[in-house]
């Protein structure tokens, strides 16, 4: 059964402790947290003290996706603030391995991802230290973009390559996702959905991804 991760960009943070319980009450699995700063991406959200602020409140695993440049300057400060899966990118850094061990010596798990023009190949030395793989689905930096067909074939290459290579990280999908593109993501195990679940009834959105 596939786990959902909403995405909280989508959520009203002028109330967030509402809108964490009232989606996990609706069945989220993890809570989608979009870490950018403006430079990666063009746009700005937020970082470690609301990270810590939603753990307070969250009875179930934070999914940080981090859309920053050198991440290896705030790992420490987003694994303290209580990420459970904290995802760099591979374009964003040259210590990729390092951070990915760090991450999991801290006792989360490690995650990797890349945008949609980065060819799946430039993840595949790290995959033995991931615990999550992230196909983005769109170009990072904006919610409510349309999904991109033609990365579904990273989705199946990484499938594929865990099973023959007896690996066991889990693949997740985050763009566009929703109740008209779930056919095409058969093969990931996490479906993130920011705006399809909060713009929508959250409990029968993410039955429907489900």
């Amino acid at each position: 059964m596939k786990k959902i991760s909403p995405s909280l960009l989508a959520a009203d943070f002028a109330n967030i402790e509402h809108e964490v319980k009232k989606v996990t009450d609706a069945g989220a699995d993890f809570l989608h947290l979009d870490i950018m700063d403006g430079h990666f991406v063009p746009n700005l959200t937020f970082g470690p003290p609301v990270v810590a602020a939603i753990k307070k409140v969250a009875a179930i695993p934070l999914d940080v996706h981090l859309m920053i440049e050198t991440p290896e300057k705030y790992v420490d400060e987003f694994l303290k603030a209580g990420a459970d899966y904290l995802t760099i990118h591979i374009e964003s850094t040259q210590q990729t391995a390092e951070l990915l061990k760090k991450i999991r010596a801290f006792g989360a798990k490690s995650g990797l991802t890349l945008k949609p023009r980065t060819p799946i190949d430039a993840v595949k030395d790290f995959l033995p230290l991931c615990d999550l793989v992230l196909v983005m689905t769109v170009e990072p930096g904006f919610g409510g973009q349309s999904f991109m067909l033609d990365q579904v074939a990273k989705i199946d290459w990484l499938k594929d390559y865990r099973q023959k290579n007896s690996l066991n990280y889990l693949i997740e999908v985050d763009g566009g996702v929703s109740d008209k593109t779930r056919s095409h993501v058969a093969s990931a195990d996490v479906l993130v959905a920011g705006t399809y679940v909060f713009k929508n009834d959250y409990a029968k959105a993410i039955q429907s991804l489900r």
